[in-house]
């Protein structure tokens, strides 16, 4: 079992590179990418990063040890037929860079079934490419879809789905409204046939998304929670990357919230 913790990109980064280069530098030895331009010109799309620099992500992280991954865009749903298109672009930068893992968001718009269908051209092009698939939970997706999302997966779905398994978005969790402020019920909630294999770790007060750096929100205060976390991951065997979703001023909290995690997975 093996828990590795990195961060990633942002949009309000003024350089597409700089929470990678952070990341390098400061012995993170997971990362993600996620483009997310915005209209105002922020952010960065797959297109503006050059074959020379996909390459020298590629290199670096491996000679650094560093597991990369990919969020998909958010607008990038499996349900909308526009989208196989924006999906090859993402898979494509994937391979490029060398990620093992490739992140979308759960839709629950036409139920299980279709999003699972809609699903399975995915499945095949990652399983193909040796990238795993890991699905998220949204602000709206609770851990009963999930456990009927991965009942349906392994029972139904024509495709191999032993490369798939669930993102675990912990703000999001906290703002399920089936769990609101109890993230840590959420996750019991989940069944054992649901594997976790990624997981996204931001705090809220249980407001909004607010995406605050761990232990400067809530478990600042208290960090029982963290702990039950932590716990509950390794009962499950959890061997995978925990990924900051915040660029935060200053950026050493990202070094604070790490050293902090690590203490408590070292604890037995």
């Amino acid at each position: 079992m093996r828990i590795r913790i990195g961060n990633q990109t942002s949009f309000s980064s003024a350089e597409v590179l700089r929470p990678f280069e952070y990341a390098l530098a400061n012995g993170f030895d997971a990362f993600e990418w996620f483009p997310d331009k915005k209209n105002d010109g922020t952010g960065w799309a797959e297109a503006d990063i050059s074959s020379e620099t996909r390459q020298f992500i590629r290199d670096t992280a491996a000679k650094n040890d560093i597991s990369l991954s990919v969020h998909a865009s958010l607008p990038t749903n499996p349900l909308d037929p526009e989208a196989a298109g924006r999906f090859t672009e993402t898979i494509e930068f994937a391979k490029d860079i060398g990620a093992s893992l490739f992140n979308i968001h759960l839709h629950m718009d036409q139920g299980i079934a279709a999003y699972v269908e809609a699903l399975v051209p995915l499945m095949q092009d990652l399983s193909k490419a040796g990238i795993r698939l890991s699905i998220e939970n949204t602000v709206e997706t609770g851990p009963e879809d999930f456990n009927q999302l991965f009942r349906h997966l392994h029972s139904s779905c024509p495709a191999d789905s032993s490369h798939v398994g669930m993102c675990l978005d912990i703000g999001h969790a906290n703002l399920c409204a089936a769990t609101r402020n109890d993230y840590l019920g959420f996750i019991d909630r989940l069944g054992g046939h649901v594997p976790v294999i990624h997981i996204h770790l931001h705090e809220n007060y249980g407001d909004s998304d607010s995406h605050l750096p761990v232990f400067s929100g809530p478990s600042g205060m208290d960090p029982s929670g963290m702990e039950g976390l932590i716990s509950r991951l390794k009962k499950r065997a959890f061997s995978g990357c925990i990924i900051f979703e915040q660029w935060p001023q200053p950026q050493s909290l990202l070094n604070e919230t790490r050293n902090r995690l690590l203490g408590m997975i070292a604890t037995p």
